[in-house]
């Protein structure tokens, strides 16, 4: 997927203090907008996941053998 230029504009929100404290630790990040950003990769990736495997099982999915009983 080609990217784009990058485009940065200043937000207001209302946010979870809570929440973004607890994405702060889960993701690692010093600061609060890289944590937003950060957890907006996440659900970008997870959309770009999903529509592969929508992709694949349009396509027939995945011919998988089962597992035999020994």
């Amino acid at each position: 997927m080609a990217r784009t230029r990058r485009v940065i504009r200043r937000k207001n929100m209302l946010i979870d203090q809570g929440k973004l404290d607890a994405a702060k630790a889960a993701l690692g990040v010093e600061t609060e907008t890289a944590a937003v950003d950060a957890a907006l990769d996440l659900v970008v990736f997870r959309a770009e996941v999903f529509r592969g495997l929508d992709a694949l099982v349009a396509a027939g999915g995945l011919d998988v053998p089962t597992r035999r009983a020994e």
